[in-house]
C-alpha cells in the first residue's frame, strides 16, 4: 500500500462525495439498493472509528420520478422544483438507511455564498464541526432549491473538495461510476488507467471528458480539479467507483490515489486561494511578482502596472503576470476609485495617508498551477 493509500486508510475524519448517476436512474428515481450499499461502506468505517462527511448528489434525479419527468430538466426554475421533491427524497432515504446503524444524519444544503462569503464560511464549519462532534454524520448537498447561476457551485466534485478543508478532512474519497482516472476515455480503448498521482507531470497529459449522464452535473474533468484542489491544500484524495466503495473507503488497491501537498494552508489562506469570490484584478510588472510569489512579499503600488475591476478596500482580488496569468490572490486595502493615481509610484512619493501596501502579505497567498 501506497503511503498516500495509507494515509486514506487511517484517516480520522473522511469526507466522502458520491454522484446522482451513482444513486438514481432516470426511469425509475433514487435507487434504494445502490444507497443502502454506499450506506453499508460508510458505516463500516465510521463503526471502526472514523468521523464521516458524506457530500451527495441526487436531489434534482431523486425528483423526476415523483414529478414524472423523463430526463434533468434543463431550465432552471423546474430544477429547483424538482429538487424540492427530491430532497426529501434523499433526506429520507438516507435518515432510513443510517438508522439500520443506529446512526443520526444531519442534513446540510450549501450555496457557493456559504463559502465564498468570509462569515458564512465559518458559520458552515461550525455546524459541521458541531454536526460531527455530536456523532451525527452530515449530509451535505447544494441547496438546488434556491441556488441561481450566479451563486452554484456548477457541481458537487468542488462543493466536496471545499467541505473537505472546511471540515479539516483528513482525506477526501470521490466516488462514480468510473472505477479510476484514465489518460484518456476508457470507453474508446487504449486509455491507461492511472493509479497513482504524485505530481502534475502525472496527470498533465489527462483528457477529461465531460458528463456523459442526464442525472448530474460533473464529469471526470470536474473531478480532476477538485482531486488538484484538495490535494494542494494537503488533503490527500481518492477517486473510485461507486460499488467499490467499501475497498475505497479501506484505501484498497482501487481507484486512483492523489498525494496531498506536504503543507497545509491555514483556513484564512485557503479560503483566499479556492473560496473567495475575486472582485477585482491587478496587473503586476516582473519584479512585483518576483517579490510576491517568490519571496512571499507584500504587493505594493510600485509593482503595479495596471488596476481593473470595482472593489472596495477589504475585498479579494486577483494578482497577474505580464502575461494574464493569475499568481495570487489577497484582500486589497485600497477601493478600486482609489489606486489609479497610486499605480506605478513608489511609497515614498504617495500622500501620506497612501503609504502602506496595497496587498498585505499576511493577506496575501500565491497560487500554484
Amino acid at each position: 500500500m501506497s503511503d498516500t493509500r495509507a494515509r486514506i486508510a487511517a484517516a480520522r475524519r473522511v469526507v466522502v462525495k458520491v454522484g446522482s448517476s451513482s444513486l438514481t436512474s432516470a426511469a425509475g428515481g433514487l435507487d434504494p439498493a445502490r444507497l443502502d450499499a454506499l450506506v453499508d461502506a460508510l458505516a463500516a468505517r465510521r463503526t471502526a472509528g472514523s468521523q464521516v462527511v458524506l457530500v451527495s448528489s441526487g436531489a434534482i434525479a431523486s425528483g423526476l420520478a415523483p414529478l414524472g419527468l423523463g430526463r434533468r430538466p434543463r431550465d432552471l426554475a423546474t430544477q429547483q422544483a424538482s429538487a424540492s421533491v427530491g430532497q426529501l427524497v434523499l433526506g429520507y432515504a438516507y435518515v432510513s438507511s443510517f438508522a439500520r446503524f443506529d446512526l443520526n444524519v444531519g442534513q446540510v444544503l450549501l450555496t457557493s455564498d456559504d463559502v465564498v462569503r468570509r462569515a458564512h464560511y465559518r458559520n458552515a464549519q461550525r455546524t459541521l464541526s458541531r454536526l460531527l462532534a455530536l456523532g451525527v454524520v452530515p449530509v451535505v448537498n447544494e441547496n438546488d432549491t434556491v441556488a441561481t447561476e450566479e451563486i452554484r457551485f456548477g457541481d458537487n466534485d468542488r462543493l466536496a473538495a471545499l467541505v473537505a478543508y472546511l471540515v479539516g478532512a483528513d482525506a477526501l474519497v470521490l466516488l462514480s461510476d468510473v472505477d479510476a482516472l484514465y489518460d484518456g476515455d476508457p470507453r474508446r480503448g487504449n486509455a491507461t488507467r492511472i493509479d497513482e498521482v504524485t505530481g502534475e507531470s502525472d496527470v498533465e497529459h489527462v483528457r477529461a471528458d465531460e458528463p456523459t449522464s442526464d442525472l448530474g452535473t460533473g464529469g471526470m474533468a470536474s473531478k480532476l480539479a477538485s482531486a488538484r484542489l484538495a490535494s494542494t491544500a494537503g488533503v490527500p484524495v481518492l477517486i473510485a467507483a461507486a460499488t467499490d466503495a467499501a475497498q475505497a473507503l479501506g484505501a484498497a488497491d482501487v481507484g486512483t490515489a492523489f498525494a496531498a501537498s506536504a503543507r497545509r494552508l491555514t483556513p484564512r489562506r485557503f479560503w483566499l486561494a479556492y473560496a473567495a469570490n475575486p472582485k477585482g484584478r491587478l496587473h503586476l510588472d516582473d519584479g512585483a511578482v518576483a517579490a510576491v510569489v517568490g519571496r512571499r512579499r507584500s504587493l505594493l503600488a510600485a509593482g503595479i502596472t495596471e488596476a481593473t475591476g470595482d472593489f472596495e478596500a477589504g475585498d479579494v482580488v486577483e494578482l497577474a503576470d505580464a502575461t494574464g496569468r493569475t499568481v495570487a490572490r489577497g484582500v486589497v486595502a485600497f477601493d478600486s476609485a482609489e489606486l489609479p493615481t497610486l499605480v506605478g509610484r513608489k511609497t515614498r512619493d504617495l500622500p501620506p495617508e497612501h503609504r502602506r501596501e496595497v496587498v498585505h502579505a499576511d493577506d496575501l497567498v500565491p497560487l500554484r498551477h
